[in-house]
């Protein structure tokens, strides 16, 4: 049974970014490959074959985000180590391109780009690790429910214990 079906929409709509993101670069390295002209003296060889290294590299960054986003899901844990920073990664860049999209396409742009952007943080926040509970309330001390008093319900001490001393 899937709990949290936020991971699998990330990594479908990563994985679909990034081939569209590798396949519109590359159209572009072949309209300027057949056009056959320069932009301020560069060589229109070099343009194409930079826009096409340009989309199979950022293509391949979104299929690795959505990969981390699948074993996100698969495993149905919190990203940990490299895959959260490539995920926050990715963040930031939807947060940009939104950004550039809103100035540059249109409205219909930034909005999908911030809509990933939010799929993006919800996963990000929704397999966010639990709090450990706190380990210092007294057997004894209950609170106002007759559980154990935890700090922050208004129950609990309001200081932090003494720090203990050395005889």
């Amino acid at each position: 049974m899937v709990r949290r079906p936020v991971a699998w929409i990330v990594a479908i709509v990563l994985f679909l970014e990034a081939f569209g993101i590798a396949a519109v670069n590359w159209f572009l390295g072949v309209v300027v490959d057949r056009q056959d002209m320069s932009l301020a003296g560069l060589d229109p060889d070099m343009m194409s074959t930079s826009s096409k290294i340009g989309g199979i590299v950022f293509g391949l960054y979104f299929a690795f985000c959505g990969l981390v986003a699948l074993l996100v899901a698969l495993r149905d844990r919190a990203p940990a180590g490299f895959g959260r920073i490539l995920l926050i990664s990715a963040a930031v860049v939807h947060a940009l391109l939104g950004a550039f999209a809103w100035g540059l396409l249109g409205p219909a742009e930034f909005v999908f780009m911030v809509v990933v952007l939010a799929l993006i943080v919800l996963l990000l926040m929704t397999y966010d690790r639990p709090q450990p509970p706190a380990a210092d309330a007294a057997p004894g001390d209950t609170g106002g429910d007759g559980g154990p008093a935890k700090e922050g319900n208004g129950t609990g001490p309001v200081t932090s214990p003494p720090a203990p001393t050395t005889p």
